[in-house]
């Protein structure tokens, strides 16, 4: 018993590792996240700081720091069985979200819970990253994704595994609790984008090349040179142009 409680304090201080304020500090620029965008030590807010080129690894890392624990925890005692998996998997958790090495002052905890329940149920924890993906890119906004992601991964693990959800409701109950201030600025829609939403995306390039041929120069919609022609534009096509070659052809 005293071997795995040294365990749990061990998977605590691994998972407290700040891996946002590590990979940044080693290979970003003078710029402290912690005090920058959110303020948060999250690969969401590296993204919004340094990019995703930054982020990726910091969100990988996040993930292992919540699975290796777990993995390793239930290798060694397999004989323990869920509720030793799940102590493992809320002791990761609570290390990301409260690190001992920054005044317990950490990140969301989205990567690391989705790193740990990975290790316990993967297919509806695989289910919920999707979700996850396809929010993020619609709507643009981390926050909403791990929202949504969180509320499918409860319904997939009921349908699922149902044993393993005290787990996963304890787990997202901690996202959400850890996503109160970003659930505020959603409401009053100040949450900003970490990338560019696709429908925006779309959105903007159809509106900027839409635009009526007859009222751009002789040498397209970018060319300097003024039009040769200064009256008011008509569409050939229309039915007072098209009566107006008539009456012409007629005389």
């Amino acid at each position: 018993m005293l071997t795995m409680l040294l365990f749990l304090i061990l998977s605590y201080l691994v998972a407290a590792l700040p891996f946002g304020v590590i990979v940044t500090t080693l290979f970003g620029g003078d710029v402290d996240i912690r005090v920058s965008g959110s303020g948060n030590i999250g690969a969401t807010n590296v993204a919004r700081v340094y990019g995703w080129g930054l982020a990726a690894p910091v969100v990988t890392l996040d993930v292992l720091k919540g699975f290796l624990p777990v993995l390793i925890g239930a290798l060694m005692w397999p004989e323990a069985g869920l509720w030793w998996s799940s102590s493992v998997a809320v002791a990761a958790f609570l290390g990301h979200c409260f690190p001992v090495y920054l005044e317990f002052r950490g990140g969301k905890g989205v990567a690391t819970g989705a790193g740990a329940l990975l290790a316990v149920l993967p297919v509806p924890t695989l289910v919920a990253a999707a979700v996850w993906g396809a929010v993020l890119a619609w709507f643009g906004r981390a926050s909403v994704a791990a929202l949504i992601a969180s509320i499918s991964l409860v319904i997939a693990t009921g349908f699922w595994s149902p044993s393993v959800l005290p787990l996963v409701l304890l787990l997202c109950c901690g996202v959400v609790l850890t996503h109160i201030a970003n659930i505020g600025r959603i409401v009053r829609g100040q949450e900003k984008a970490v990338i560019k939403p696709v429908r925006l995306q779309r959105s903007g390039r159809d509106a900027q090349e839409v635009g009526n041929p007859l009222e751009e120069a002789p040498g397209g919609k970018d060319s300097p040179a003024q039009p040769i022609w200064t009256g008011a534009t008509q569409d050939p096509l229309s039915r007072e142009s098209t009566e107006e070659v008539a009456l012409t052809d007629v005389e």
